[in-house]
Parts: structure tokens; sequence; C-alpha cells
């Protein structure tokens, strides 16, 4: 039998990540950009939220649509601490210097995606999912086995998410237009450096398979 990455969604063992789209970091009032000043707010992000409310979010929309529409689990993790204070996050997290305090409004998916009725959301206080979560364990008792990614920041928890879902025996799918980060430059880099771990598509490619199961 020969292996591949390459291979179909099989949505009976598939989820869909949405990973750290969320208020904090892919809404203008977050606090990732509190410090911000109305101009420096333009200039260091504004082609981020530009390509994030034009394009990116509309991308996510449609793979969200379309993995409800042929029963692929829907799953989202948030950065959240377990804490108010964020004495539970991880060493990074702390001298990175940013806390998304328990129940926060910072820590809620964003509504254009918000989840709709059990699916699951998964704090997690350090860069990767399967860290400072459970993920792995609930991804095995769904019964899943392929996993697709999206999310924020492209070169950060994506890029983590995807290596270590790789080492956990998992069949990655990742969807280049629906994932985010604050330039062209580090998603390029990102999105070749990490290829060799995953299946790469686009959303209209990935939708149009999705359709086709």
């Amino acid at each position: 039998m020969t292996l591949s990455r390459d291979i179909p969604l099989d949505p009976h063992h598939s989820a869909l990540l949405f990973i750290d789209v969320q208020n904090f970091s892919a809404h203008p009032k977050g606090s990732e950009f509190a410090d911000c000043s109305d101009a420096d707010f333009d200039k260091k992000y504004g082609w981020y939220f530009n390509q994030l409310n034009t394009r990116i979010v509309p991308n996510m929309q449609a793979l969200q649509t379309a993995c409800r529409k042929a029963q692929v689990e829907v799953m989202y993790t948030t950065i959240e601490s377990l804490t108010l204070d964020g004495r539970d996050r991880s060493l990074d997290y702390k001298i990175t210097g940013f806390n998304v305090p328990k129940g926060s409004w910072d820590g809620k998916v964003i509504d254009q995606i918000a989840p709709r009725g059990d699916e699951i959301v998964l704090p997690k206080s350090s860069s990767s999912v399967f860290v400072s979560t459970h993920i792995d364990y609930i991804l095995r008792n769904l019964g899943v086995k392929q996993l697709v990614v999206s999310g924020l920041l492209t070169d950060q928890c994506v890029e983590s998410a995807i290596r270590d879902a790789c080492d956990l025996g998992y069949l990655v799918t990742q969807v280049t237009d629906a994932c985010l980060t604050y330039s062209t430059d580090r998603h390029d880099n990102s999105i070749s450096t990490i290829k060799g771990y995953c299946r790469q598509v686009t959303t209209a490619e990935l939708v149009k398979e999705l359709e086709g199961t």
C-alpha cells in the first residue's frame, strides 16, 4: 500500500479546526491591539484586517458551511486562560505578556463564525492546541483521523497545530487561503515551510471535494 497525505476527506472521520479566530486577535477592538493608536493600528494592522474581512473570514464561513453540510465535525480553539489572572499560562505566553482571562469577551470566537449547537470549543494557554488541551483524546473519541486546519496566525499557532497533529498520527489538510498572519511574506514562508507535513488546498478546492461526498 502506498502511503500519501493527498487523500480526500472521509467526512465521518474528519474534523475542521478553527484556530484562534477570536475577538482577542481577529476583532479591531481586541486586547491584542489595545496599546495601538489609530495611526499605528492602521500602519501595523491595516493590511491584516483588510485581508481578514474581505477574504479570510468569508473563506472560513464557506468552509464552516460545507463541513456542517457534509457532517464533518466543526471545532474551535481559542487563546484563553483557565484563570482570571492567567497564572496557568505557558511560560512563553507569560513572557510575551498577554493574557486572555477566563470567560472574557476576548476569548470568544468572532461572531462571523460563531459555534452552533454543541460544537466543541477548547480554550488553550499555549501556542499548540495539542499541548494545552485534551484535543488528541477528544479527536480519538470522535473517531477523527483527518484534521482540516484554518486560522490565525499562519506562522505561529497554526504551524504548531499542524506539526503536532502530524506527529500524533493525523492526516492534516491546511486550507491555505483560510489562514492568515501579519504580512504576505510571513504567510508565504510558513505555507512553504509546513507543506511537507500536510496536504495544502484552497477553500474552493475543499468545498468542491466535500460537495462530491
